[in-house]
């Protein structure tokens, strides 16, 4: 069996990657590279032309020939080779007629727990979205951002006081309204610094949340583990990371109980099983991060299925509040996953990813770029949001 073809596909707003063979075999992956997506189907294209004529069942080979090139790397680069990854586990589990799961070892669980996204521009819409996602039946919610999705139009500026007091109050009423036996999963947007996030750790400890996700920007690991060393409440983080190195020193700096590998953009299903394992090693549980289509869900699936430290899965569900429609996030353009059940997921028992983009997708859903734009500050600096 033989590649003929690799083809980078902007539907909506994803990026998805459609590997064909000589033998009527395809697979398709996604690149989660956001903001960057063009740069991402540029190196698609140029990986392409290497995988012309290639076997496409020699996965491993061909990931280390991609990751190792030059060594250069980046978000863009990683996207590529994650969606890669991804089509060719599923034209492997697709030609061998067995879920991608099989490939990895077995199954060790038949069903994912899952957190829905909770997102709110208010306080009060942050509580009832909170409210919706527990009458869903989610046991927890996650994407929960304390210091709330406001948008980039208007100037921030808070004072410290009011930044740390605002946010610590803003837990306490989501977690009055699902009462105590869902798990809330914080999530700052890198937007504290080391000192503030540990005064806000502190603050909530007693509202039992499950972990705080990336309390200040993820690169500086040693700043990182500074806050874990100091914060009752556990980390989580890892969305960002494009390299399983990057993975490896932060667990040896003991920067993180959670991880929160990014299949589309670490480097697909192949980088997301050896970051497993090094987190097994460390006793870190795995949360792999997925604010993507159903392609992506299905890849994270599968590992959640054969890993045996995972934790809770994230499961994008859009709101009339931020994107006009109440659904899995793509599930208009990509169709074959089940529906949850009691806050939890069935994994795709079909060959392959277990689900298919439609060859009319492109056409059905013309693409939407992402434009440059940064919130600014009151005095005219910019700002994370």
């Amino acid at each position: 069996m033989k590649i003929i073809g690799v083809t980078p596909l902007f539907v909506d707003r994803f990026l998805f990657v459609r590997i064909t063979t000589d033998k009527g075999i395809s697979g398709v992956g996604e690149s989660g590279a956001w903001g960057h997506l063009e740069a991402s189907a540029a190196a698609v294209r140029k990986f392409g032309e290497y995988l012309i004529g290639k076997d496409p069942r020699r996965i491993e080979h061909h990931w280390n020939v991609m990751h190792r090139f030059q060594n250069f790397t980046g978000a863009a680069i990683s996207g590529a080779i994650s969606a890669i990854d991804v089509a060719l586990w599923d034209i492997k589990g697709k030609q061998l007629g067995v879920p991608i799961y099989e490939l990895l070892g077995g199954a060790m669980r038949d069903t994912v727990r899952l957190y829905g996204h909770c997102k709110g521009r208010t306080v009060d819409g942050l509580v009832a979205r909170a409210r919706d996602l527990v009458a869903k039946g989610f046991s927890a919610v996650g994407y929960m951002n304390p210091l709330l999705e406001e948008g980039v139009k208007d100037p921030w500026y808070k004072s410290y006081v009011a930044k740390i007091d605002d946010a610590v109050e803003a837990v306490r009423l989501v977690r009055e309204a699902v009462g105590p036996k869902i798990d809330l999963c914080v999530e700052l947007h890198t937007r504290m610094k080391p000192g503030e996030a540990i005064a806000f750790g502190r603050a909530i400890e007693h509202l039992r949340p499950m972990y705080i996700e990336d309390p200040i920007p993820p690169y500086n690991l040693d700043a990182m583990a500074h806050v874990a060393a100091h914060l009752p409440v556990p980390i989580a983080t890892g969305e960002r990371f494009i390299h399983i190195h990057q993975f490896q020193m932060l667990l040896a700096r003991r920067g993180a109980e959670y991880l929160r590998p990014c299949i589309s953009v670490c480097g697909g299903i192949t980088a997301g099983r050896k970051i497993a394992a090094l987190a097994e090693a460390h006793n870190v549980d795995i949360v792999y991060h997925n604010p993507l289509s159903p392609i992506n869900l299905a890849a994270c699936l599968h590992l959640d299925a054969a890993i045996p430290n995972f934790a809770i899965q994230e499961y994008p569900l859009d709101t009339i509040e931020f994107d006009g429609l109440d659904a899995l996030r793509g599930s208009q353009i990509v169709t074959g996953l089940a529906a949850p059940e009691g806050g939890f997921l069935s994994v795709p028992d079909g060959a392959g990813l277990g689900l298919d983009l439609p060859e009319d997708a492109p056409d059905r859903f013309p693409a939407r770029q992402k434009p440059v734009a940064m919130r600014s500050h009151l005095d005219g600096s910019v700002v994370e949001e």
